[in-house]
């Protein structure tokens, strides 16, 4: 479903002219204000903006245009910008709907995003992309896709809901607003050939689209092999010597500021001290919380970031607009202030601030100080988007007793030990008392109980393990957020409240949870596919607040320790994870057993 001012402009060019020429009046103009030119770099004083069919019309002196059903616009003096434009991002990850989503970011300025839902595409396959797709597609906000590459992240670690492959990439790039290829996290099978990393992109190539990309690795010949494969943009990018590497040789630098990872400070050096050209490099938000929507802002407060750091105001806008454009071959419909183009426009007092009083879609004003002033569309999931989680039958204490397979009092065993704010962990390996053929947690050695539970077919497949760096003293909790797989993460100090989580989110559709003494902390329901809540925002806020003091509650001061520990299913970022089929060692990219037992003469 298009908005009916969203029209082509093949449709309205002759119209456009004529209100130029103010033969025909316009359908708004913002009058005098800072024209802030992302093609110059200039701040232009004394600026009016004609607006008409969704689209600019005219620059300049714009009282020709104004007719008696013209609506007026005061800017006094504040600047107008373009729309800004997040090239990666996850919707899921904001715990929201792509609507709900959409309203809070649209308040703070973004007018388009690049969305690449691989999440809920690993639990519901083209069904769920189409889902959200198709969501996005009636929305003030321009939502474009780019189709998930990496569903699952791995084929031999772990067991997701679904599976895409060439064929499904190939029939999703056909899709209206389908502007890519979503971030391929598979690097090594890139560049070691893999028949399906390789189809994929190359269909995403025939097409014409945009390969999106997701390269840690310091490896110079593998990140020179990655580009000439076709993928062309990262933003894993951490320092700034990774930085200048990748623009050195064309690559795309998505410079990354979400809610868990805060990449602006250290990799914008590129720009503050290398003074490399900023043409091909942009700002994205990647994973952002409720919160952080609620008290930072979206894509603003990146923009906002990279000021503060020293980039100038009008680069740094750049980064946030054209060159986003540009990077996905959309300049001649978005990103920036020029007759002809999409009318997405933002009235902002500050630029230091980045916080618009009025924002602008389509020629149609959706927010004026930072309340939504245009009607949302509502959007309805089917059923089967509401019962993602399958267990085989609900979980008992039993479940979660690892037992021995020495027979001593003691088992020496590898553990996932968590890293605070980083996406990566290490492996480490610890003396675990046993009592009873069981082997026991530490609370000594802060090493709790951990657990992965298929929750997408109910085969009643669980694996066993131990985590360290949460230092919980108490209770339990779980998540159905468990990237990328999205099967049921459980964790915690005693078996009896790790069965309690798991049941109360299997029973409410999925989510998170914090339990203690048989006792419910904080519970965030997510019942569309398990990622997300059909709440609004402010509701979703309070209740992630919430479940963020329940974890310092039980004993837990991580900064986002729900991020931390969905991350720790992920078996595509070393060094070792837990998955459904047990321990993953990433870095061998095989799966390990928790208990380690030596062969007969060798030592532990």
């Amino acid at each position: 479903m298009k908005k009916a001012n969203r029209q082509p402009r093949y449709e309205v060019s002759r119209h456009l002219a004529q209100v130029a020429l103010g033969q025909a009046p316009a359908d708004l103009v913002i009058k005098n204000g800072i024209l802030v030119n992302v093609f110059t770099g200039e701040l232009q004083g004394h600026i009016d903006v004609a607006v008409a069919k969704g689209r600019i019309a005219y620059i300049g002196q714009a009282d020709h245009t104004i007719g008696q059903s013209t609506q007026v616009i005061e800017a006094e003096g504040r600047y107008i910008t373009p729309g800004l434009l997040d090239g990666h991002m996850h919707v899921e990850s904001t715990m929201l709907t792509v609507t709900e989503f959409a309203k809070a970011a649209m308040v703070k300025g973004t007018t388009a995003v690049f969305m690449d839902p691989h999440e809920i595409a690993n639990v519901f396959g083209s069904d769920g992309v189409r889902w959200m797709h198709e969501e996005g597609q009636q929305l003030p906000l321009k939502v474009f896709t780019t189709f998930p590459s990496c569903v699952p992240a791995t084929q031999d670690l772990e067991d997701a809901g679904a599976a895409l492959g060439v064929e499904d990439i190939a029939a999703g790039l056909t899709w209206e607003n389908v502007a890519g290829l979503g971030e391929v996290m598979n690097f090594p099978g890139v560049v070691h050939g893999d028949p399906v990393m390789c189809g994929e992109i190359e269909a995403t190539l025939k097409a014409g689209k945009t390969v999106t990309g997701h390269f840690p690795s310091d490896d110079d010949r593998e990140l020179q092999a990655y580009l000439a494969s076709g993928v062309s943009s990262c933003h894993e990018t951490v320092t700034r010597e990774q930085a200048l590497q990748k623009v050195r040789l064309g690559m795309h630098l998505m410079i990354r500021e979400g809610s868990a990872w805060h990449d602006v400070k250290e990799v914008i050096k590129v720009v503050t001290e290398d003074k490399v050209r900023t043409d091909n490099i942009s700002l994205v938000t990647d994973d952002v919380y409720p919160m952080t929507l609620l008290e930072l802002g979206h894509l603003n407060h990146v923009v906002r970031r990279a000021i503060e750091e020293g980039v100038d105001p009008v680069t740094a806008i750049q980064m946030g607009t054209i060159n986003v454009a540009r990077y996905f071959g959309m300049e001649q419909e978005l990103g920036s202030i020029a007759p002809g183009k999409t009318a997405d426009l933002l009235l902002i007092s500050d630029l230091q601030k980045m916080e618009p009083s009025v924002v602008i879609a389509d020629g149609s004003v959706v927010a004026e100080n930072g309340e939504l002033v245009a009607e949302f569309p509502v959007y309805a999931y089917p059923e089967q988007a509401r019962s993602s989680v399958k267990l085989q039958r609900p979980l008992v204490a039993d479940d979660f007793l690892l037992r021995s397979k020495t027979g001593g009092e003691e088992a020496h065993v590898n553990v996932v030990r968590v890293i605070e704010n980083s996406a990566r962990t290490a492996k480490m390996t610890a003396v675990l008392p046993v009592s009873g053929g069981i082997i026991q947690p530490d609370s000594s050695q802060d090493i709790v109980r951990i657990a992965c539970i298929e929750r997408h077919k109910g085969t009643g497949q669980i694996s066993l393990g131990f985590a360290s760096g949460f230092r919980l003293e108490h209770g339990a909790v779980a998540s159905t957020v468990a990237h990328d797989s999205h099967n049921l993460l459980v964790m915690g100090t005693n078996p009896e409240d790790m069965a309690l989580a798991g049941n109360e989110l299997a029973a409410c559709g999925g989510g998170m949870i914090v339990v203690r003494n048989g006792q419910v902390l904080a519970k965030v329901e997510m019942p569309i596919a398990g990622l997300m809540a059909d709440r609004p925002l402010n509701v979703v806020a309070h209740e992630v607040s919430a479940l963020e003091a329940a974890w310092k509650e039980i004993g837990c001061s991580l900064n986002a320790p729900f991020m931390t520990f969905s991350l720790i299913a992920l078996p595509v970022i070393p060094e070792i994870r837990i998955t459904n089929r047990g321990l993953a060692d990433v870095t061998e990219f095989k799966l390990i057993e928790t208990e380690i037992v030596p062969a007969p003469g060798e030592p532990v």
